[in-house]
């Protein structure tokens, strides 16, 4: 008879090794919000943050409607609203320019909500991080932000890329991993530019052959 739910990772084959959780620290280098009927964003000096995420932001909402990124519901269908957040890092969008053959991309054209500094590899920050900032607010990270095609139109557009098409179809292929981090609020406040931040990693598991 065959296995319906075999071990996803079998003990005989796999062993385990527990990275124990760790604190960073970290500052808030720019903040930026969007209108209410467009994704790009702009800089302002600070972000009043609700549970709902940023108070009249384009991404502002207790739930979302599901799309590509989620094919398991219908296109459309209401969800909790994970991404109210946007966060990038500058040596990460340095690294994209670069592959692309660009000069720079703004955070604000990619609809980013907060520039994080002193965080290195800011996008393979785990699910689960938490980010206290100084003033008392907390945003729980839900994970990679995967980059698209519209996020790409709107850097060719900027950028003002001879092939307009191209430019924006390279950016999701140059910018995994690389894109920063979507996340949610878990502690209401405001939260302002250059305020510390202290980064909780937690404990991952990491299976090895």
């Amino acid at each position: 008879m065959q296995e319906t739910n075999p071990e996803l990772f079998p003990a005989a084959e796999l062993s385990v090794e527990i990275v124990p959780g760790r604190k960073l620290t970290a500052r808030a280098a720019a903040l930026y919000a969007a209108p209410f009927d467009h994704f790009e964003t702009r800089p302002v000096e600070e972000l009043r943050l609700g549970f709902d995420g940023i108070e009249d932001d384009f991404h502002a909402g207790a739930t979302r409607r599901s799309g590509g990124r989620e094919p398991w519901y219908p296109r459309g269908a209401e969800m909790r609203n994970e991404r109210q957040l946007s966060l990038v890092a500058a040596d990460e969008l340095a690294i994209v320019a670069e592959r692309m053959g660009l000069r720079e991309i703004k955070p604000e054209w990619i609809g980013a909500n907060l520039l994080v500094e002193g965080v290195p590899h800011l996008s393979m920050l785990p699910a689960g991080s938490l980010l206290f900032f100084k003033g008392g607010v907390t945003i729980k990270v839900d994970g990679q932000n995967k980059p698209c095609r519209v996020a790409g139109q709107s850097i060719a557009e900027h950028a003002r890329a001879a092939d307009h098409d191209a430019t924006a179809l390279l950016f999701p292929k140059t910018a995994k991993r690389l894109r920063g981090l979507v996340a949610w609020v878990e502690k209401p406040g405001v939260i302002k530019v250059g305020e510390e931040i202290s980064v909780r990693v937690p404990e991952q598991w990491i299976y090895q052959a």
